[in-house]
Order: C-alpha cells, then structure tokens, then sequence
C-alpha cells in the first residue's frame, strides 16, 4: 500500500489542477474564440495592443478598424482582444461608458 501512496498523491495533484487551473482556461479560450467569430461591422473592438477601433471591413481573417475618422488600419482577427464597451478597469474587464452630464 505504500509503493501506491505517492502514485496517488500525484493523481490527486493532477485531478486538482486540472479542474482549477486547465479547465476554465480552456473554457474561456473557447468564448473568446466564439465571440471572434461573431464580430460585425459597426462593433468597437480592442486589440491585444490596447489599440480601440470600430469594424468597417471584413476579409476573411483581416478585418480593417477605424481608429480615427479617415484612418483605417488592418488588423488579423486573432489580434482582436474583446469587445470596446467604454473604459477597461486595472483587471482588463470592460467597464460601461459613463453618461456625459
């Protein structure tokens, strides 16, 4: 029973890390690959580069951002971050834009 106690040990280590660590990251890289594939003109999205620029063409994987009026730049699909909703907080959560009063 001994020589199995170890072997065990590691078993119960891998279930452990398996459910906290591997699971949910595949399952959010799973999302983001389903929100990838639902972007359309019109959306503001932000890269990975912190760039923010709303959709005005699709091909293929590329799309073409407006980041300024009359300034367009192509980006691969894959380089999307998310969705723009306002500002990001420190943690790189969306946060809904603010009302101008």
């Amino acid at each position: 029973m001994q020589a199995a106690s170890p072997i065990l040990m590691m078993l119960l280590m891998f279930g452990v890390f398996y459910f906290i660590l591997i699971r949910p990251q595949v399952k959010k890289q799973r999302e983001h690959e389903e929100m990838l594939k639902k972007l359309d003109k019109g959306e503001e999205v932000i890269t990975r580069g912190g760039v923010i620029g709303k959709i005005t063409g699709i091909n293929g994987n590329v799309l073409v951002l407006e980041i300024q009026e009359k300034v367009r730049i192509r980006v691969p699909r894959s380089y999307i971050e998310g969705r723009w909703t306002g500002e990001q907080n420190a943690k790189g959560e969306s946060v809904p834009a603010r009302d101008a009063a």
